[in-house]
C-alpha cells in the first residue's frame, strides 16, 4: 500500500473523527503502517506534544486519539493547523505546534496560503514515510462559500490526488439528500474524487435501509460502504464539547451503595472538557456537564475546567449565577477542582494583559494565590507525585502563571517543585489530563468522597483508564470490519478514486 484517504462529512459531528480512527485501528491491526491527519483543526481540545528537538507543541486531541488508533505516538504534523477559538470572532493559530497568530474571518485569508502550504508539505512527508495515510476533512466539503483557498477537504483532496467517502449521520434525520447535496453541490474535479458513502449512528433494522441505500447509489453513481450502528460505547476524546451530551460516559454501577455526583461546568470557551473523561469511566460515578446552578447545588463535587478565555469565562461564571453556586458549595465543605483556566478563576487575582487585555481582575476567590498572564506559552509535558507518593502525569497548555502567594501545593514536579493549591476542600492545578493516571484519580476520589460525606460510595480499586481507551479504539476498529465494505476501502486506498465516476447537477457555481 502507498496511497491515501480522505474522510470526509456532510456536516460537522458526522463522524469524521470516530471512522478515521476506526479505519487507522482496522488497519494498524494488519500490519499497515498507518498515520492519522488532519491539515486544519478548530478545537480547543488539545494535547501537548514533545517534538524530535525536546519542544512541546499542541495537536488537536482527536489526532492524538487517532495516532493511538495507529500504535504511534502523536507527532505535530498530524495536525499542523490548530485554530483555538477565543471568542465568536477570533481564533488563535497554532502551526505545527506552535501558536504564530491571531486571526479573525477579516484576515485569515491573508495567513491561509502559509497555512495551505505548511499543511501540504507535512502530508506530504507522512505519505514518504507511513504506507497509508488517513485525512479527516473538517465541517463538510460543501461548504461552497468557503471552497476558494481550501486545504482540508476537497483542496486537500485534489492537491494530494485523494479518494474521499462521505460519512453522514443518520441519527440527525435527512441523510440521503445530505449525501446527495454534498455531492452535487461540488465542481466536477471534486466530484471525481467523491468515491462512496458511508452512513453512521444508524438504529434498527438494516434491511428498512436497504432501498435507500440502493436510490443514493443510482443517484450519484457512487456506492455507499457500509452502514455503522449507532454505538453508545464511542464517546472519549471528542474534538468538540459540544459533541458530548449532559451527561459523560457509561460508567458501569457502583460498588458500593451510593453514586458519586461530579458536575463540570460547560464554559462557553471550555478547554480540554476530555480531563473529566477519566473521571466517567469509573463505576459509580455520575458525571454531568451543566449550565444550571441547580445541578451545582446538587452534585457532591464540582469541576471547573480550562478555558481558552478564562477571564470572559469568569464574567460568564458571575452573570450566569454559577459563580454562587460555586461558592456556596464550597462554603459548605463540598470539594472543587480547577483544571488551568479553571484553576486560574479560583485565584483571588487574575492580571491578563494577554488574552483578555482586562488588567486586573478578581478572582473567585476561593485559593490564596494570585495569576499573570504571560506572552510565553507554558507547553510541557509534566510528571510528579501528589499526595505524598502518589504517581502523576500531565501536560500543560496556558498562559497564566502563579505570581504570588504560598498555598499547600495539589502536586509536586519530580524535582519537588510544587504546583496547584489547595486550601481546605478547594484545590486547583495546571496539569491537564492528570485523572489519567490511576492512583492519582482514585486517591483524588477517595478524598472527595469523605469530604462530600458520601460514604455510601466505594472507590473501585481495579479501572484502568489506558485500558478503557484500548477497548474503545478496538470497538472503532471492529465495526470498521464487521460493518464496512473493507475489500473496497484497501482498492481506494491503494488505487485511488475509481474512473469515470459521474457528475451530479448542478456542481458548485459557475461549475461546467
Amino acid at each position: 500500500m502507498s496511497g491515501g484517504l480522505l474522510v470526509a462529512g456532510t456536516t460537522s459531528d458526522a463522524g469524521k473523527s470516530v471512522l478515521t480512527a476506526g479505519i487507522c485501528r482496522w488497519l494498524h491491526r494488519r500490519g499497515v503502517k498507518v498515520a492519522p491527519f488532519k491539515a486544519q483543526n478548530m478545537s480547543n481540545n488539545s494535547v501537548v506534544v514533545v517534538g524530535p528537538d525536546g519542544r512541546g507543541g499542541e495537536i488537536g486531541r482527536a489526532q492524538a486519539m487517532q495516532a493511538a488508533a495507529c500504535g504511534l505516538p502523536p507527532d505535530i504534523r498530524f495536525n499542523p493547523v490548530l485554530l483555538k477559538p477565543g471568542s465568536d470572532m477570533s481564533s488563535q493559530v497554532v502551526l505545527l505546534g506552535e501558536a504564530v497568530d491571531t486571526v479573525t474571518a477579516a484576515n485569515y485569508r491573508q495567513l491561509r496560503p502559509r497555512l495551505a502550504e505548511t499543511a501540504h508539505a507535512a502530508l506530504a512527508q507522512l505519505r514518504t514515510e507511513y504506507d497509508a495515510v488517513i485525512c479527516e476533512g473538517a465541517g463538510s466539503p460543501a461548504e461552497i462559500n468557503l471552497r476558494d483557498g481550501d486545504f482540508v477537504n476537497m483542496g486537500l483532496a485534489r492537491q494530494a490526488g485523494l479518494p474521499t467517502i462521505v460519512v453522514g449521520d443518520i441519527d440527525r434525520g435527512g441523510v440521503f439528500a445530505a449525501l446527495f447535496g454534498t455531492v452535487a453541490l461540488l465542481e466536477p474535479q471534486d466530484q471525481a474524487l467523491i468515491s462512496g458513502f458511508v452512513i453512521n449512528k444508524f438504529r434498527g433494522d438494516p434491511g428498512l435501509l436497504q432501498p435507500g441505500l440502493d436510490m443514493i447509489a443510482r443517484a450519484t453513481g457512487r456506492p455507499v460502504h457500509g452502514v455503522l450502528p449507532f454505538d453508545l460505547d464511542i464517546w472519549l476524546d471528542a474534538e468538540d464539547s459540544l459533541a458530548y451530551g449532559r451527561v459523560l460516559g457509561r460508567p458501569g454501577p457502583p460498588r458500593g451503595s451510593q453514586w458519586l455526583r461530579i458536575a463540570v461546568i460547560r464554559l462557553p470557551r471550555i478547554s480540554n472538557a476530555t480531563d473529566a473523561e477519566a473521571l466517567a469511566a469509573e463505576p459509580g460515578v455520575q458525571v454531568r456537564l451543566t449550565i444550571e446552578p441547580a445541578e451545582i447545588a446538587d452534585a457532591d463535587v464540582v469541576v471547573i475546567p480550562g478555558s481558552k478565555a478564562t477571564v470572559s469565562d469568569l464574567t460568564w461564571l458571575r452573570e450566569t449565577g454559577l459563580a454562587d453556586a460555586v461558592h456556596t458549595h464550597a462554603a459548605a465543605g463540598k470539594p472543587l477542582i480547577g483544571i488551568c483556566g479553571g484553576f486560574q478563576m479560583l485565584a483571588e487575582t487574575i492580571h491578563d494583559d494577554v488574552e483578555s487585555r482586562r488588567g486586573t481582575v478578581p478572582g473567585l476567590g476561593l485559593l490564596p494565590v494570585g495569576v499573570t498572564f504571560g506572552p510565553r506559552k507554558t507547553l510541557v509535558r509534566s510528571r510528579g507525585t501528589a499526595y505524598g507518593e502518589v504517581p502523576v502525569h500531565g501536560y500543560e497548555i496556558h498562559h497564566g502563571f502563579v505570581s504570588s502567594g504560598d498555598p499547600e501545593p495539589l502536586l509536586r514536579y519530580a524535582d519537588g517543585t510544587p504546583e496547584g493549591a489547595v486550601s481546605g476542600t478547594v484545590c486547583g492545578t495546571h496539569w491537564h489530563g492528570a485523572f489519567e493516571s490511576d492512583e492519582f484519580r482514585r486517591r483524588f476520589l477517595t478524598e472527595a468522597t469523605r469530604q462530600a460525606g458520601r460514604h455510601g460510595f466505594v472507590v473501585a480499586p481495579d479501572t484502568r483508564y489506558g485500558a478503557v481507551r484500548e477497548r474503545a479504539l478496538d470497538v472503532l476498529g471492529d465495526l470498521v470490519e464487521n460493518h464496512l465494505d473493507t475489500d473496497a476501502l484497501w482498492r481506494l486506498i491503494d488505487e485511488g478514486p475509481p474512473a469515470g465516476l459521474p457528475f451530479i447537477p448542478p456542481g458548485a457555481p459557475g461549475a461546467a
